[in-house]
């Protein structure tokens, strides 16, 4: 089965740390760009960041660098975005879908999402 599941959401406390991840199953998640997108109640979608396939370059919202970092552990056919510094803007559900390239529509594949929440 296709499939990508998100994971390692919860709350946090401003300043605190996460670690999510974007697990791949049926497909071999090196082969594609993999992007993070979140989305808070009443927003627009917002693409976070992006890491191209075969360990390309890695992209980032403005809001996002230096506080987030994308990579992939190939070994655990898995994507990681590690959030640090987070504040209360970062709340969101966080997604990871698949494409061919960052700059794709990523249209295809789609966690299910994982719940950030940043409150003191």
């Amino acid at each position: 089965q296709v499939q990508l599941v998100e994971s390692g959401g919860g709350l946090v406390q401003p300043g605190g740390s996460l670690r999510l991840a974007c697990a791949a199953s049926g497909f071999t998640l090196d082969y594609y760009a993999i992007g993070w997108f979140r989305q808070a109640p009443g927003k627009e979608r917002e693409g976070v960041s992006c890491i191209q396939s075969n360990n390309g370059s890695a992209y980032y919202v403005d809001s996002v660098k230096g506080r987030f970092t994308i990579s992939r552990d190939n070994a655990k056919n898995t994507v990681y975005l590690q959030m640090n510094s987070l504040k209360f803007e970062d709340t969101a559900v966080y997604y990871c879908a698949a494409d061919a390239r960052c700059g794709g529509d990523f249209s295809g594949y789609w966690g299910q999402g994982t719940q950030v929440t940043v409150s003191s």
